[in-house]
């Protein structure tokens, strides 16, 4: 990093990814901000920084030596696991004078939860930090690290009897299994039932009535009057339930139902093709249904406005992910389960090809991966609006 970089970033105060220490102080407390980094997006300590003023004060050469070395021993003794950091000293011209800056790197962790020596979970809240008791967050951060996957999890007082035996003969037919008979062991195998228990996976692509067990896990769509998602008028409301190819379906059709269909050089008698392109929004409804945060107990959210559609999935992109990546045809697999259940019995590929497709089909997509906000919006502009 230059130093007028570095400055830019001082004279915007501490955040979420900043931290400021004008010396070294305690290390179970420097701990603690490498936990809350490494479990969060990364970010950096400086210190030389007033966290008061932002004054940039400097370090001498033997204050630099020893708050080096003793970052370094903290990122390896006083957290878990070892937590890997980089360090860089910037001369900066301040007050007529040149004062020396240690900037301490942490990169977003990749063997996530990391906690301190306490066993004590840390979190970013803002440019503070936070413990992480609750344990939808902390299987969250399991999740963001391929160890535990939320559709393999089982849902509590559920059991085969709660599921279609139809679906999974659907099922067992698509993958060229259609003799076999539906029972406990084929369950099992097929992941569906684990310990007695269905899966969430399971529940949601054979489940009876899915929502029963989990009422968030619906799409509500509203198309609205105007462009603004404050307004009271909608012309049409629904909430979208039954298992993920049912729900799948009901996008579709309340999407047909509610965009235009125009005359775009076909028979005067023939059906009208789709305003914004079918195949870019089978793309990005199936997007939003596989690959959405399960641990999150939200909805999909279907939004139509006279000039947009958007489709807003709970949870941002896992792993360090950018929208770039995606666009790229790079993908992270946050539900190998329902992706895989997906991929034997809809139009999804499983393959990270869907964004490609759908922007080839429909290029002025647009993208929003909001990590403070964990959810990930697309919108789609309508070109032929009222």
């Amino acid at each position: 990093m230059d130093a007028e970089k570095l400055l830019e970033i001082i004279a915007n105060g501490e955040t979420s990814k900043v931290q400021f220490k004008e010396v070294f102080s305690n290390a179970d407390s420097i701990a603690t901000e490498l936990v809350a980094f490494s479990n969060a997006k990364g970010g950096m300590i400086l210190f030389g920084i007033n966290e008061k003023t932002g004054a940039v004060t400097g370090l001498d050469f033997a204050s630099l030596r020893e708050i080096g070395s003793k970052m370094s021993q903290i990122a390896t003794d006083l957290v878990r696991p070892i937590i890997p950091i980089t360090t860089e000293v910037i001369a900066l011209q301040y007050d007529g004078e040149t004062r020396r800056v240690l900037v301490v790197y942490v990169e977003e962790g990749t063997a996530k939860p990391y906690k301190d020596r306490n066993g004590t979970i840390w979190m970013k809240q803002g440019s503070d930090k936070r413990k992480l008791t609750e344990n939808a967050e902390i299987i969250r951060l399991f999740q963001q690290s391929g160890i535990v996957f939320t559709d393999e999890m089982t849902v509590p007082d559920t059991s085969l009897d709660d599921t279609d035996e139809r679906l999974i003969k659907d099922y067992l037919s698509h993958i060229g299994n259609e003799d076999m008979d539906v029972s406990e062991a084929i369950c099992q195998n097929l992941n569906i039932l684990k310990n007695g228990r269905l899966t969430l996976g399971g529940l949601l692509f054979f489940g009876k009535e899915p929502q029963r067990f989990r009422p968030a896990f619906c799409v509500k769509a509203v198309s609205f009057y105007g462009n603004d998602l404050a307004g009271s008028s909608y012309r049409d409301s629904i909430d979208i339930v039954g298992v993920i190819p049912d729900i799948f379906k009901g996008m579709m059709s309340f999407l047909k139902n509610n965009l235009h269909h125009t005359q775009q050089g076909q028979n005067f008698n023939s059906t009208g093709i789709l305003e914004i392109s079918e195949i870019a929004l089978e793309e990005l409804c199936q997007n939003a249904l596989t690959h959405r945060d399960y641990s999150k107990n939200a909805s999909v959210n279907l939004l139509i406005f006279d000039n947009r559609v958007e489709i807003i999935s709970p949870g941002a992109l896992p792993n360090s992910l950018t929208i770039e990546n995606i666009k790229m045809g790079n993908a992270v697999m946050r539900n190998p389960l329902i992706a895989s259940f997906c991929a034997k019995t809809m139009k999804y590929r499983g393959l990270g090809s869907g964004i490609v497709r759908a922007l080839k089909e429909q290029p002025d997509i647009h993208f929003i991966n909001d990590s403070n906000g964990e959810q990930f919006k697309v919108i789609i502009p309508r070109k032929n609006a009222d």
